[in-house]
């Protein structure tokens, strides 16, 4: 026992040498580090007594330094930002789901805005701004060089009033101007119908309102159809949704999921890493899922295609999403401002980040697009007339079939030529309907 204890006492004291020895360098440089920090502070003290007192022109002391926390932020990444007070209140607006603008979610590449996703029914949407675009001039004065909350500054405006932007779009060879009229934002979360046995729900944001109204809609729409056995699937759209509450993604994850991990996110420290699973209830019944997403389809709305994709609870059909894999937290600070800052990034229930990445579909479909001129031309043509047998004269009539067997088949036809005609409007959502119509045709088994 005399001889453990001996041991054990020197491993204790060989021990504390050992820290000792290493301990010392680790908290010089700490200390060196701390003196480097304080340094540059100073460094940022003398800069800003200089523009006091030196600046050609009286400057705001409280914009100068709300400009250098902002600067700070934004440095970061493309996410993180100050918000001033009205920015804060703006942002919380936003989440309730009503606010004034032009209706685009962008981010900056390279110093660039880009549009993120337009959204559905504002003043952008019908103007025909496209996810993807670079937005480079507002009202004839350059963006380049600007941070994104200065672009943005210069893109907000009384409602009513007309701002024309400077568009550099992908295919088209010069940029182009588009004019737009500022308008209140209100947003529909989710808007839906019925195309043949389908029902299609169109998410368009993640705000508060998002889940209570895809349930309501959901359960309206199964009714409307006759009941859930009358419905042969169900369409999540989610293209051009740039994402928004956390929470909302998760909830409408889990209204498709009966269990099995939603999404996860890790901070810096293993500590602050957060798991979501989904509780029991399905509110499909367990109907087939088609996702279309694009390349506007971006945070939230990742995390419900990765979700529904990994647990094979739906396919994802359309083209890669946004990527966008990381959770901003948005922290209260002294004079009701804000800061948003990136604090962690989420995972797919497979482990994989999509940060930069996004969700690959499983099946790509690219959308057709259509130049202008060659839409135009294709409306004043007409489609030329094709005569069949029932045309002719004197052709014989068909005495095989009942006048019930005759309207059925009528009817399919009716049907097969809105399901043509869809695809002419939206091809993505008409394939998305196909793929369901051949699973319920393949029975159960299939699903």
């Amino acid at each position: 026992m005399k001889k453990f204890a001996m041991a054990a006492t020197g491993g204790i004291l060989l021990g504390a040498v050992a820290t000792t020895q290493i301990a010392g360098p680790l908290i010089a440089q700490e200390a060196q580090n701390n003196a480097s920090v304080y340094e540059q502070l100073d460094l940022f003290g003398d800069v800003f007594e200089r523009i006091r007192s030196e600046y050609v022109e009286e400057a705001d002391e409280s914009e100068l330094i709300e400009a250098a926390i902002d600067g700070m932020l934004s440095s970061l990444d493309p996410h993180s930002s100050y918000l001033s007070p009205e920015d804060a209140e703006e942002m919380r607006t936003q989440t309730r789901g009503e606010f004034g603008g032009l209706g685009i979610e962008v981010t900056q590449e390279e110093g660039f805005v880009k549009v993120v996703s337009p959204i559905d029914g504002t003043p952008a949407d019908a103007a025909g701004i496209e996810a993807g675009d670079f937005i480079t001039g507002v009202d004839g004065e350059n963006l380049m060089g600007l941070t994104l909350d200065e672009a943005v500054e210069r893109m907000r405006g009384p409602v009513g009033s007309e701002i024309t932007i400077t568009v550099v779009r992908e295919g088209v060879e010069q940029p182009f101007e588009v004019s737009i009229v500022r308008d209140t934002i209100t947003l529909t979360a989710v808007r839906s119908r019925i195309e043949g046995e389908t029902v299609v729900l169109r998410l368009v944001t993640f705000s508060d309102q998002t889940y209570p109204n895809l349930k309501e809609q959901l359960a309206e729409k199964v009714e409307e159809a006759g009941g859930m056995d009358n419905v042969n699937g169900f369409v999540i759209d989610l293209r051009n949704n740039p994402g928004g509450l956390l929470n909302q993604a998760i909830a409408v994850s889990d209204a498709f999921l009966d269990a099995g991990e939603i999404v996860s996110t890790r901070g810096r420290a293993p500590e602050d890493g957060q798991r979501w699973n989904a509780e029991e209830g399905d509110l499909t019944e367990g109907k087939p899922i088609v996702v279309l997403i694009n390349g506007g389809s971006a945070s939230a709305s990742e995390i419900v295609a990765g979700a529904l994709q990994d647990h094979r609870r739906a396919i994802v059909v359309g083209t890669k999403s946004f990527g966008k894999g990381s959770v901003q937290t948005v922290m209260p600070l002294r004079g009701d401002s804000a800061m948003r800052l990136t604090t962690q990034r989420y995972y797919t229930p497979s482990g994989r980040s999509i940060q930069a990445l996004g969700i690959s579909p499983d099946i790509i479909v690219q959308q057709p697009r259509r130049a202008p001129e060659e839409a135009a031309q294709e409306d004043e043509e007409e489609t030329p007339g094709f005569r069949s047998e029932s045309d002719l004269r004197g052709a014989l009539e068909n005495d095989s079939l009942s006048e019930d067997e005759v309207r059925q088949i009528e009817e399919d036809r009716e049907r097969a030529e809105e399901a043509a005609q869809l695809r002419e409007q939206d091809y993505q959502l008409a394939y998305a309907i196909d793929i369901l119509k051949g699973l319920t045709a393949l029975g159960p088994d299939a699903e």
